[in-house]
């Protein structure tokens, strides 16, 4: 049989519940808003969801001039109010996310591969990456850690966890002959024998949504196939 290879999305990674801004929200908001959801970044979109650009931790301490490598500085400003006299001393006048921001965004589609977005990640040395649709409006967030998820997880790790899929939620498995699944690099190979009515499609689909799979390759002959 051909082999089948299936890889895994950006839509199937992405949070699509996503922490925003505007233009206009201002630093001690957006300081606020980091803190409250323990996020490192968040996009900022206009008023038809477009994304504008994207604000970082980085982006906040860098307007401190607080750049160490704890952030408590801008943390006890965002959580301390100020008094009148010195409400312009460390954030300036009136700054705001448009100013603030990384801009242009770096954004991907929700049908690109994770390992692509992966790729663009470290080339372009950004922890987060906006999801956008065709029309280049917010539906989601996939960050470093969504996409380590992904890859970060040993051979053994992914074999237990498909061949505990496939026996509990593919029952086309007990009636191939002699099936094995081999992982390797995240790559599931599946070898044996089946029935040549027996569909196995429901078999492929389990597996490669095991986390850490990055392809499935469908190497099953059905019993006419093995005996020629």
């Amino acid at each position: 049989m051909s082999t089948v290879v299936e890889k895994r999305t950006v839509s199937q990674v992405m949070t699509s519940e996503v922490v925003q801004a505007r233009p206009d929200t201002s630093f001690e908001e957006l300081a606020r808003l980091l803190i409250a959801h323990r996020i490192g970044g968040l996009p900022v979109v206009d008023d038809d969801d477009k994304v504008m650009g994207v604000i970082s931790r980085k982006d906040l301490a860098r307007q401190q001039g607080c750049l160490g490598r704890h952030d408590s500085g801008w943390h006890r400003m965002a959580l301390t109010p100020r008094r009148p006299a010195d409400a312009h001393a460390v954030a300036g006048p009136a700054l705001a996310a448009g100013e603030l921001m990384t801009s242009p965004a770096v954004t991907v589609h929700p049908e690109q591969r994770v390992a692509d977005a992966a790729r663009i990640m470290e080339r372009r040395h950004v922890d987060r990456l906006p999801v956008v649709d065709e029309e280049d409006r917010l539906i989601g967030i996939t960050t470093r850690r969504d996409l380590l998820r992904v890859f970060l997880r040993t051979d053994e790790e992914i074999l237990a966890d498909v061949a505990d899929a496939v026996s509990g939620r593919a029952p086309a498995a007990h009636r191939i002959d002699g099936l094995r699944i081999d992982v390797r690099d995240g790559m599931v190979t599946m070898v044996g024998s089946s029935e040549p009515a027996l569909d196995t499609s429901a078999l492929i689909r389990v597996t490669w949504r095991v986390d850490g799979v990055v392809g499935v390759v469908n190497r099953l002959t059905t019993g006419r196939e093995s005996d020629h």
